[in-house]
């Protein structure tokens, strides 16, 4: 079985991840999939396969969530309802039990390989960051529809709630006011920290398989960059967001060195 993620192994304790930036499917999920590809894309997170490129160390989700969701626990990695996703029908019919296994076995192989090379970065590096990127939607009523409440909707959301986060406190506070003080276009960016999401079972695992060593930083930026509702970027945008999180990386490494 063909992995879902690409993995390449670089310089330096920072990983970052792009595990929702996958839009294939395998044949058999294709042949019952009952979403068009813009529905799908819709709740994928298009773009941050290219924000991973501010580290040399990269894991990219190839295939889509709609296969088998990477940031979901294991027994709900695989969509069996509406109400795991979003209240989407996604099957013509339900997927057999060798269709979800065989989905399974890749969450599995996925989680075995970041493990080993977090391992391999821990053994020559020591402690490390892990930035975890993802995007989510704020226009949920329709293409024409108000955005969501930007009160409760930060550009950026950091989510640290799956760490103890006294030991990686001071990484998670330069890695804040790094990206809250870069020079976006039309002015800094709004950055706040478990407003939206608290972080999801990835990060939840590396803080729990590597309790002393692994610091997740699950950061979703708000789909502002983009029109959600077509797909179509803004291709000044999603540079400037490369950029910023270039501007955040040399902080978080201080602050990994005086750990």
């Amino acid at each position: 079985m063909d992995p879902i993620w690409s993995l390449r192994v670089g310089q330096g304790p920072i990983i970052a991840t792009a595990i929702h930036d996958g839009h294939d499917l395998r044949p058999d999920i294709a042949s019952i999939m009952a979403l068009s590809d813009e529905d799908r894309l819709r709740e994928e997170d298009p773009f941050t396969r290219g924000w991973t490129s501010v580290v040399s160390t990269r894991v990219v989700g190839t295939h889509s969530r709609f296969q088998v969701d990477l940031n979901r626990p294991r027994d709900k990695a695989v969509y069996r309802m509406p109400e795991d996703a979003w209240g989407l029908h996604g099957w013509s019919r339900a997927p057999s039990n060798d269709i979800v296994q065989a989905s399974l076995a890749e969450y599995d192989g996925f989680y075995s390989a970041v493990k080993g090379l977090l391992e391999q970065v821990n053994s020559t590096y020591g402690p490390f960051v892990v930035f975890d990127l993802h995007t989510y939607n704020h226009r949920r009523g329709g293409p024409g529809a108000a955005p969501a409440d930007p009160r409760e909707n930060p550009q950026v959301n950091v989510g640290t709630g799956t760490m103890q986060r006294g030991r990686w406190a001071p990484i998670v506070d330069r890695f804040i006011a790094d990206l809250s003080h870069f020079d976006f276009p039309g002015g800094t960016l709004d950055v706040r920290e478990n407003v939206k999401f608290q972080g999801g079972q990835f990060s939840r695992w590396v803080h729990e398989t590597f309790p002393d060593s692994g610091c997740c930083l699950a950061v979703e930026f708000k789909k502002f960059f983009m029109d959600e509702w077509t797909g179509e970027p803004d291709k000044t945008l999603v540079q400037a967001i490369t950029d910023a999180l270039r501007h955040a990386t040399p902080g978080v490494l201080a602050e990994l060195k005086h750990l």
